[in-house]
């Protein structure tokens, strides 16, 4: 069942309305409004339902001159009738890939949970900000109630957290956290309040979010210290210690050390109890970038040893919607300390955080961030939340967990025509499909190569073919691999043969 633009009809009469003989500009319209936007719902229902049915495919692929020939992307100086906005939304969701399809492996934010996509479009009906209780009293108060959670399951008793916009600008908010608690000044005078040189410190499997801190917030790339890791991607330790002495035999001065929990490519773990100790032992601030592996937390089978130490933290990132499997976007970051993220950043703008309001401003929130306008991620979480319990998150978890054991036993027992490159600590399994005129070879950097050159031709037929999307990339010891990625709650055993067979009926020949 693929979406059909034209499959979709409102009534004649309404069809010819435009949107503002809709409500609000026509308040008498409630019939016609109601029409339209059932014909809305009844677009989405339908993607939904191609989402979940195996036999469609993930994606319909065209090159972007030719997906701009098969579209009508112009924004005219009239209103359009109702009927071709209709039409609109069917177009845009038939060239739309299949984030949510069982057989998308492709990026680590997939799925297409039902409860926090029915938040999602409550959210974007209430349309409200999120920077005072004013404004979004109760939106303020689920915030509040999850993020507690949240902070409790990390393992601290207090502390503050708040919704960003993604895992990046999370990190980010660390590194300004960091940096004000360890040199307050710094926020009105700049650099001239600063000691000397700072320097921060992070693997080399980090996001790269980490490194662009250094860059955004003034400090320079060069002052951002990529510490080496070891063949699974985990921080080498030693290194990050001797790293931090050699910088402060130059006079520098190290304040913030980020650790990984679940790199993007490998899913690895740095040793947080390990880093903790370094960083208690030369004055740093810890950060945990846990927007991939956090979920884990949810899990007593798998939280350990991934995250043991995390509470010595002095803040992390946490993406729910990664493996928790929230809508995008839904991402945390939370501090052990209370008040840094309003004494950070502050900034006491009179015509909207007024110290006398009749209510209790410490629920205004807008006043913590370096944002003004705050979406509202908060709604689609708690109500997934509310569906599924801690218990219900935690057997997610295990659940993925458990399918990627599933896969690892089909690629051993497949082990001609795969080859697993390590056991993974999170859900990314990294591999190279091994082609016929390959098998036997022995296994050299030679080969390697061959094999690396392989996986672009793969990726390319499985998206002009459109049955599959599985990620591939080098890093900085190997050529191309694949990495597929399992955290969809869709995903079953039946899946993961699929993946595993249609990438061998796509490569078996080169």
């Amino acid at each position: 069942m693929s979406l059909n633009p034209n499959g979709y009809k409102l009534s004649e009469r309404t069809g010819k309305l435009t949107a503002y003989d809709l409500m609000p500009t026509t308040v008498s319209a409630g019939a016609e409004t109601r029409e339209f936007l059932l014909k809305v719902i009844d677009v989405l229902l339908d993607f939904v339902k191609a989402t979940n049915d195996r036999n469609e495919k993930v994606l319909e692929f065209h090159h972007p001159e030719d997906m701009k020939r098969l579209l009508d992307l112009d924004v005219p100086d009239r209103a359009l009738p109702l009927q071709q906005l209709i039409e609109d939304c069917a177009s845009t969701l038939k060239y739309q890939v299949k984030t949510g399809h069982p057989h998308f492996f492709n990026q680590l934010s997939n799925g297409l949970d039902l409860i926090s996509m029915a938040g999602e479009w409550l959210t974007a009906t209430a349309n409200t900000n999120m920077f005072t209780y004013e404004i979004a009293p109760v939106f303020i108060l689920m915030e509040t109630v999850v993020l507690t959670k949240m902070r409790e399951i990390i393992g601290w008793s207090g502390g503050d957290s708040i919704l960003a916009p993604g895992g990046s600008i999370s990190n980010l908010y660390a590194f300004l956290a960091a940096r004000h608690k360890m040199f307050p000044d710094y926020k009105e005078h700049g650099p001239a309040g600063l000691p000397g040189t700072l320097v921060m410190f992070t693997s080399d499997q980090c996001h790269y979010s980490i490194k662009s801190c250094a860059s955004v917030c003034g400090l320079g790339t060069d002052h951002c210290v990529m510490v080496p890791s070891d063949e699974h991607g985990k921080m080498i330790t030693s290194e990050l210690e001797r790293l931090i002495l050699e910088r402060k035999a130059k006079g520098h001065i190290p304040f913030f050390v980020n650790a990984t929990a679940g790199t993007t490519v490998l899913g690895a773990f740095d040793d947080l109890n390990t880093i903790a100790d370094i960083c208690q032992k030369y004055n740093c601030w810890m950060h945990i970038d846990a927007a991939w592996g956090g979920g884990l937390l949810m899990s007593r089978k798998h939280r350990h040893p991934r995250f043991t130490g995390v509470e010595r933290a002095d803040s992390v990132t946490w993406n729910p919607h990664k493996l928790m499997g929230a809508l995008l976007q839904c991402s945390t970051i939370h501090f052990k300390e209370n008040g840094l993220l309003i004494s950070c950043n502050q900034m006491s703008a009179e015509y909207l955080f007024m110290t006398d309001k009749h209510y209790d401003i410490s629920y205004d929130t807008g006043d913590k961030v370096i944002q003004c306008g705050r979406h509202n991620d908060i709604f689609k979480l708690w109500l997934q939340w509310r569906a599924k319990g801690t218990e219900g998150f935690e057997q997610q978890q295990d659940r993925l967990m458990e399918l990627v054991q599933y896969q690892l036993k089909r690629i051993r027992e497949q082990s001609d025509r795969f080859h697993l490159i390590m056991e993974p600590e999170c859900v990314n399994v990294s591999f190279w499909y091994v082609p016929k005129r390959l098998r036997g070879v022995p296994h050299d950097s030679k080969k390697e190569t061959e094999l690396g050159k392989i996986c672009p031709i793969i990726k390319g037929r499985m998206m002009q073919k459109g049955t599959l999307m599985v990620g591939y990339q080098p890093d900085d010891r190997r050529p191309n691999f694949f990495r597929s990625i399992i955290s969809s709650a869709a995903v079953t055993e039946a899946d993961v043969d699929f993946m595993l067979d249609e990438i061998h009926r796509l490569g078996d020949d080169l």
